[in-house]
């Protein structure tokens, strides 16, 4: 693992801010202990995930889930996907859940499939852009899964990338994109996929498929 900074002049006074990037080896499984305690801190922090870079903070960190709505330029109705763990916390995040949500679960999780399902109430309003739903994915990637192992508390997972622009497949772009809107980058190089996760809404029956994505869902109320 690897550590390194860059400097980006602020406008508003004449001391730069530096940000902090971290290097990790592809398919780093171990979770970075900088980023542990930035997220600890309700800081944001850049991470590779399978699909592109994402962009989190923990979900009970209000402050911290507002600068992504923020610096992605969204809407605070638009709710913000959420990354667990395991397969196993569906029933702690998500309520009501269907039988072709758990279906769904146990075919493609962990991988590049997000399911819209109820919220439970341990997930904020706020991340849920007040609605009733939310976006629940565990990534085939495991350093997000070991975030939200050793925090103890799931990531928002959104695509790090302000509105209209690409979704990033280095660290360089996030960079480019974002500067120092964040508190640290997590650099591990291209994502394996390469595009955004497949987002299905379970809720509805059958369930039907609201982006497609990396996975190509040929029945999805089978």
């Amino acid at each position: 693992m690897s550590y390194y900074g860059l400097s980006f002049a602020s406008t508003r006074g004449l001391d730069p801010r530096r940000l902090p990037i971290i290097r990790v080896e592809p398919g780093e499984r171990a979770a970075p202990r900088r980023a542990l305690e930035v997220l600890r801190g309700g800081g944001v922090i850049v991470f590779p995930t399978d699909t592109v870079y994402g962009v989190g903070c923990r979900i009970d960190s209000e402050a911290a889930v507002r600068r992504i709505y923020a610096l992605k330029g969204r809407a605070l109705t638009e709710p913000l996907p959420v990354l667990l763990a395991d397969p196993a916390q569906l029933d702690e995040y998500g309520t009501a859940v269907t039988p072709s949500a758990r279906r769904l679960a146990a075919l493609y999780w962990p991988g590049a499939l997000t399911i819209v399902v109820r919220r439970s109430e341990r997930i904020p309003a706020l991340v849920a852009g007040g609605g009733a739903t939310v976006g629940l994915r565990v990534p085939g990637h495991p350093l997000p899964r070991a975030l939200v192992r050793e925090l103890g508390v799931p990531l928002v997972g959104t695509s790090a990338n302000s509105h209209g622009a690409p979704a990033p497949l280095t660290a360089q772009h996030v960079v480019f994109d974002l500067g120092d809107a964040v508190d640290l980058v997590v650099d591990g190089g291209r994502p394996p996929l390469g595009l955004e996760s497949t987002v299905v809404d379970a809720t509805a029956d059958p369930p039907r498929v609201l982006r497609p994505g990396a996975v190509i869902l040929s029945e999805p109320a089978a």
